[in-house]
């Protein structure tokens, strides 16, 4: 047995090795050293207190607190690390130049061959340290329920003291509280965001700035106000019609408004009741409008929540007997004869009156749709004109006045581009 065992050593033992030799070259082609580039490795700063101590600070500049870290490892290595398990460290303590920190890298737990950072060295800036208070400014981001709209807004604390690099204390324009107020319905203190601005409006980093707000941070007070749509109501009691005509409508728009305030305000709030002495117009002959402001009439505690809806338009239409007035939309009009490459539109009436005379029994019938139209035959250019208005009436029936409309006639917007076009190619 011994004797087979030694038979040839010398070249049991060269196999042997070429065949460990082997396996490692099938290793490595397996699983090759290769390398793998992680990028937005954070760089943390150890030993501070090597510029701190001396009441001056750092900030770190050219965008190197996150860095591209280059590793050289085994492929198989190279799967299971993630820019996570990087650790890339400036100390302080190797502050060179006066600006420059060589970053360090290490991946715990992991064999690797190498392992470096883009760019190798973290950029500071040491400055003298500042502190300024800021008073705090309270917004909001979102929108409240339906139903409801922002009251007061009050900061807690509403003032902050802020200390770090005396350029950054600088360029503090204003500190805002911004607190979410997505679905609010009542009142809330509603734990907010500080953000800070500088003259431009950029959002200024507070990663090296230290603040007095503690655990508690900053919230804000926000107090909401209950909107309701108020119906105004007309007393029309000193509105008279000249003798031999009638009134024949009084309206008002808008006939509801939206006001705001404290649920306890507007419990009893109903309506908005324009007195007679404000809407006192005598003989009238022909439709008349008048524009009431309805300020006056809201109860303490209680606004409007559009400030410029401050006022109604309150139209009588009056009629003469064996007469009937018909309201026609501008939209409703018929257009005959308009130029193909005109578009039209209407000045600033939204509604025409029509009084057309004739028999009881036949305007209690008559319906003015489709029945008014313009023609637009000898109105060619673009312009601005006043147009006369055709109404087709029933038999016996004749218009009490001459209708007429103001129409902005203008190139479609198609011809207009290919104008422009062209006068570019010219």
């Amino acid at each position: 047995m011994r004797r087979r065992l030694t038979v040839n050593l010398g070249l049991k033992i060269l196999a042997f090795f070429i065949a460990v030799f082997m396996w490692l070259i099938v290793v490595n082609i397996d699983d090759p050293v290769t390398e793998e580039v992680y990028n937005g490795v954070p760089v943390s700063v150890i030993n501070e207190e090597v510029v701190t101590t001396t009441n001056r600070t750092y900030q770190v500049v050219d965008n190197t607190r996150e860095v591209n870290v280059t590793v050289s490892a085994k492929r198989s290595i190279l799967n299971k690390i993630k820019a996570g398990d990087i650790v890339a460290i400036a100390d302080m303590k190797e502050l060179s130049l006066g600006s420059q920190i060589p970053i360090e890298v290490t991946i715990p737990g992991y064999k690797y061959e190498k392992a470096y950072t883009s760019p190798g060295n973290l950029q500071v800036k040491i400055e003298d340290e500042a502190k300024n208070n800021f008073p705090i400014t309270p917004t909001t981001l979102g929108t409240v329920r339906e139903g409801f709209m922002l009251g007061e807004l009050k900061a807690d604390p509403e003032k902050v003291t802020l200390r770090g690099p005396e350029s950054v204390i600088n360029s503090i324009s204003r500190v805002v509280a911004e607190a979410d107020v997505s679905g609010l319905s009542g009142n809330a203190d509603i734990e907010a965001r500080l953000i800070l601005y500088d003259a431009n409006n950029n959002v200024i980093d507070q990663t090296l700035l230290a603040n007095n707000l503690g655990k508690e941070g900053v919230s804000v007070e926000v107090k909401l106000y209950e909107i309701k749509n108020i119906p105004v109501k007309l007393d029309t009691s000193m509105i008279t019609a000249a003798k031999g005509y009638r009134i024949s409508a009084v309206n008002v728009e808008p006939r509801e408004i939206s006001v705001t305030g404290d649920e306890e305000d507007l419990e009893e709030f109903d309506e908005i009741r324009i007195p007679a002495e404000d809407l006192k117009i005598m003989e009238l002959t022909e439709r008349t409008e008048r524009v009431v402001d309805i300020s006056p009439y809201l109860p303490e505690g209680v606004s409007l929540v559009d400030e410029n809806a401050d006022s109604v338009v309150v139209s009588v239409s009056i009629e003469q007997p064996g007469v009937k007035n018909y309201e026609v939309s501008t939209s409703s009009i018929t257009v005959n004869n308009l130029s193909e490459d005109l578009e039209i539109t209407y000045g600033a009436v939204v509604d025409l009156e029509i009084q057309v005379r004739g028999p009881e029994e036949v305007l209690k019938v008559f319906s003015t749709a489709r029945k008014v139209s313009i023609d637009l035959k000898n109105y060619a250019v673009p312009g601005t004109y006043i147009v006369p208005v055709a109404v087709e009436l029933p038999e016996g029936c004749t218009l009490v006045n001459s209708v007429q409309v103001e129409v902005i006639l203008e190139k479609k917007a198609e011809d207009k581009e290919e104008e422009m076009d062209g006068g570019n190619y010219g």
